[in-house]
């Protein structure tokens, strides 16, 4: 991917938290391959991300530390002159949320109001992009869930993604801060290395020749969303923020409005590789909601925003990642 010279990226100041995470290694590289100058807050040295394994961690700037240390995160936004934001460092696994609650609120909630206060009280800021989820709604009855959908996590993962975007929101209302939301599907793409996860826990089962685990009956509806696609939408809605303010405080779903079984997604995976195995149904999921899918009209109409990938397409793009990551 060559460098994009000029344009809305060229030489732009640009802080990415959570930048080793799958969706941050992602959205680095899209950074970079458009000329931005991009700093990352890294917590913890993971060898094996996307990140690193593309040498892209030598062609940033890098602050070591933790979310939510506001201190650490102003002095980072002064000292780069830091243009635009995109947070997205949290603690994204439900079952590590179910076992491990407080860490869970103290970097998903804690950091955000860390990473706002830091950015309210940094003028060079210009505009934000905070990473929400559709688990943020909780579980709700009326499908698919728009952005007008109530925000009512129930359990600690889903509570945590409501807050810290009613933080953003409060944050845009009261302080005038030019912060928009993201509410995205279930992230997929190659350098997920949370086995825990059923598309690259699925992937490394057929590609070793075992069959593929489900934790659940595979009845479970999700929404599942390719990374690279939401890489670029992060970076187009910023793009959209700078140009109209009026969007601060805005919520947007970023979805293919796909609604997939587990089961399915499995069995696609399964053909997608060549095998015939079938899956393991172990049906021991807990807290989890059933049927979840976003509708992405207001992204489309407001932001011009269409996906770039089909789910087909993204699921061999991810298997091929993890075909060449094994090999090695």
């Amino acid at each position: 991917m060559g460098v994009i010279v000029g344009g809305f990226w060229s030489g732009r100041p640009t802080f990415v938290t959570g930048a080793t995470g799958l969706v941050g290694s992602w959205l680095v590289k899209r950074l970079l391959a458009a000329g931005a100058d991009v700093v990352c807050l890294v917590r913890d040295w993971v060898p094996q991300s996307e990140m690193v394994q593309s040498g892209d961690y030598g062609r940033v700037k890098v602050v070591r530390g933790d979310v939510c240390d506001r201190e650490l995160l102003e002095r980072t936004l002064g000292e780069y002159e830091v243009d635009t934001v995109v947070h997205l460092a949290a603690q994204t696994i439900v079952g590590i949320a179910n076992r491990n609650p407080v860490s869970t609120f103290e970097t998903n909630i804690g950091g955000t109001w860390a990473l706002l206060e830091a950015c309210r009280r940094s003028p060079a800021v210009r505009q934000i992009v905070a990473a929400s989820s559709d688990k943020a709604y909780g579980d709700q009855p009326k499908l698919p869930y728009a952005e007008d959908t109530p925000l009512e996590g129930r359990h600690p993962y889903d509570v945590s993604k409501s807050c810290a975007d009613l933080l953003a929101q409060a944050f845009a209302k009261t302080f005038s801060l030019p912060v928009a939301i993201t509410r995205c599907g279930n992230f997929y793409g190659g350098g997920d290395l949370n086995w825990s996860r059923l598309i690259p826990s699925a992937i490394r089962s057929l590609l070793k020749n075992k069959r593929p685990v489900i934790r659940s009956d595979g009845k479970f509806i999700r929404d599942y969303f390719y990374v690279e696609d939401g890489a670029a939408a992060y970076m187009l809605l910023a793009e959209k923020l700078a140009s109209d303010r009026d969007l601060a405080g805005h919520a947007f779903n970023f979805s293919n409005e796909l609604q997939m079984t587990v089961l399915e997604v499995v069995e696609l995976l399964a053909r997608l590789t060549g095998s015939s195995l079938p899956p393991d149904i172990r049906n021991e999921a807990a807290n989890e909601i059933r049927h979840q899918y976003l509708s992405a009209g207001k992204a489309r109409r407001v932001l011009g925003w269409q996906p770039l990938f089909t789910l087909e397409q993204g699921l061999a793009r991810t298997i091929d990642w993890y075909r060449e990551f094994f090999k090695h």
